[in-house]
């Protein structure tokens, strides 16, 4: 892969939300953007967490909860995975791997989200072997980042109020 700084891939300026943020309305970003997963912040842009399309269907329709009383906080993925604008592509590589995920936040140096950056993103930066080296790393079926409610009885994410 090339050295390249994930500053230059990154989708910048992503949409994000808050943990209060109704369920509704994180769909409807998704919408609107294009995509399918938006940082969850607090206050100044630093990122708590990360919810998904797929953490919605999953952590609420799936167990049959109403999703139009839910909010963000309840079905987002802790903690927060993130690296920084300088850090290059290899670097980004191995923290999917290692996290298995599929999508990472990307913060300045202060620690705020500035970005994100997809496999898909890499993907088209790869060879086809390092692809598809990412793809099986990221598909392994090993713990992923815990939600926010398990997160919060575990006592290993934040602790979110409303």
């Amino acid at each position: 892969m090339k050295a390249e700084k994930v500053s230059k891939l990154m989708t910048k300026h992503p949409t994000c939300c808050s943990p209060r943020t109704n369920l509704h309305d994180v769909a409807r970003m998704m919408r609107d953007a294009d995509c399918g997963a938006i940082p969850v912040v607090g206050e100044d842009t630093f990122p708590i967490g990360m919810i998904t399309d797929r953490d919605i269907v999953l952590r609420s329709v799936a167990l049959g909860k109403d999703p139009a009383s839910m909010v963000a906080g309840d079905c987002m993925s802790t903690p927060a995975i993130t690296i920084t604008e300088e850090a290059d592509l290899d670097d980004c590589l191995e923290a999917l791997e290692l996290a298995q995920i599929r999508r990472i936040i990307i913060v300045d140096r202060k620690g705020r989200t500035t970005g994100i950056l997809a496999q898909a993103d890499m993907a088209s930066h790869a060879s086809k072997k390092e692809t598809g080296a990412l793809l099986r790393a990221v598909s392994k079926a090993e713990p992923k980042p815990l939600a926010a409610p398990e997160a919060a009885a575990d006592g290993a994410g934040p602790k979110l109020k409303g």
